[in-house]
């Protein structure tokens, strides 16, 4: 689609220009205001524009958004995130977790407000950036009762007509079911995104608890067990040399886990959830152009048509009806006019989502940047922890297994091979095998043990 160089409102700036506008950081107050049991949590707005620092309830930004609803009522304006936490909520995050939600979707607000052409230079969006909070709400209100809707305002709105395409309708129809299948698709994405970002996350704590483990099997409270054999060596001094230092690299690849994860989440989940609110906020507002300006007229032209066609029998009942229908052909033309501008306004918003979508090439591009920045860091880190852990093997590998039978022992099989079979009988057999050795060796001096007994 082109975009329209001239018409009833401003000229439409570049993508980049709409881009370089988003300024305003909104952060969460710490300590709540307001008496002991009215506390409210307070929001702060740090703007590089205005160059000013405000403080806003959830209250302003409600009666903010509700008078750009009425004043933009044929632009996309972003929705609000939900005032309080519902019923199935409460269940699912505490009350500082949903602060902090609501937060990310003020924040989501502000950047739509200040990325719109027409919106962001509107005198309302002024005053809520720079009024002081105590009278912020009076001075938006009197400010909107002041100028009235975006029709009111621009004196050449009634003149829209003639800057429309031939097939005006015939777009605004194909570009609403484009903008509904790119919905549902980039969704599907943000979706997929999100949890691709918690599984790093998730990531991150194994790796963590693997390498507390790990280092935990090296600790001083590991001892080898108390039936080794004095003289064989153990790998227990293997492992305390290499565990704690094979904790440390796991725990640096939790840090790079989770640090990816914060990446995803913060530059690619946010801004698919900025451009999925421009979508959904220009579904409703093709839903106010049909049923809204579209239904009134059609339902004044049947009005008009029911009492120019009524039959009347006095001259006082006939003047009345004619300026009722002056009343309503004047009616039908504003509403008329409306509808055209409201046209007008849908097919800028329509190039206005379309020329968004290269931005969002970009968003999807440094989704898949940050997935080989974050395998290529922990593919560094596994590289250098794998030749510890070889070395860590190699050292259990040479280490001698504890023997079971204790003739297997070296010392053992020295003794069979030096020592007299009586010597050899004392050593290794029971006491009682012993004292009737000793008592058999008395009597019979000169006689040798069977070799079965000492088998």
């Amino acid at each position: 689609m082109r975009l329209v160089n001239q018409g009833p409102v401003s000229e439409n700036p570049s993508l980049e220009d709409l881009l370089r506008r988003d300024g305003v950081v909104v952060e969460i107050v710490p300590e709540k205001k307001g008496l002991l049991f009215l506390k409210h949590v307070e929001y702060r707005l740090i703007s590089k524009c205005f160059k000013v620092a405000v403080h806003r309830r959830y209250s302003d930004f409600d009666v903010f958004h509700s008078l750009l609803l009425q004043r933009f009522i044929y632009r996309m304006v972003p929705p609000l995130p939900p005032k309080r936490i519902f019923k199935g909520v409460l269940n699912s995050m505490s009350e500082r977790e949903f602060i902090e939600v609501r937060c990310r979707g003020l924040q989501r607000f502000m950047t739509l407000v200040m990325r719109h052409p027409v919106i962001s230079e509107d005198e309302l969006l002024i005053i809520f950036m720079t009024a002081s909070s105590a009278d912020v709400q009076i001075k938006l209100r009197e400010a909107f009762k002041r100028t009235g809707d975006e029709y009111m305002m621009y004196q050449m709105s009634s003149q829209c007509r003639v800057h429309f395409p031939d097939d005006i309708h015939a777009q605004t129809a194909s570009s609403r079911e484009v903008v509904e299948n790119l919905l549902a698709s980039f969704h599907r994405l943000r979706n997929m995104v999100e949890r691709m970002a918690q599984r790093s996350r998730e990531n991150s704590t194994d790796l963590l608890m693997f390498g507390k483990d790990l280092s935990s099997l090296g600790s001083e409270t590991s001892h080898p067990p108390p039936s080794t054999p004095s003289g064989v060596e153990t790998p227990s001094s293997v492992r305390k040399t290499q565990r704690p230092s094979l904790g440390e690299e796991f725990n640096l690849l939790a840090e790079k886990a989770a640090k990816q994860g914060s990446r995803e989440a913060n530059e690619v989940v946010e801004k698919l959830n900025v451009f999925l609110e421009m979508l959904q906020s220009y579904k409703d507002l093709c839903v106010r152009h049909e049923s809204g300006v579209f239904l009134e007229h059609q339902s004044a032209l049947q009005k008009h048509n029911m009492n120019s066609v009524m039959c009347t029998r006095d001259q006082r009942q006939t003047d009345q009806l004619e300026s009722r229908i002056a009343q309503q052909e004047n009616a039908i033309v504003t509403m008329e006019m409306r509808s055209y501008f409201s046209l007008h306004c849908l097919h800028q918003e329509t190039q206005y989502v379309f020329m968004y979508l290269p931005h969002m090439l970009q968003v999807l591009g440094d989704f898949v940047h940050s997935q080989i920045q974050g395998h290529k860091e922990m593919h560094e880190v596994w590289s250098e922890l794998h030749p510890k852990l070889t070395k860590l093997y190699e050292g259990t590998n040479k280490t001698p297994m504890c023997p079971l039978n204790p003739l297997q022992t070296p010392n053992t099989q020295s003794l069979l091979h030096t020592s007299t079979p009586q010597s050899l009988l004392l050593q290794t057999s029971s006491p009682r095998q012993r004292r009737t050795t000793a008592i058999f060796s008395q009597f019979c001096p000169s006689e040798k043990p069977d070799e079965k007994m000492v088998n």
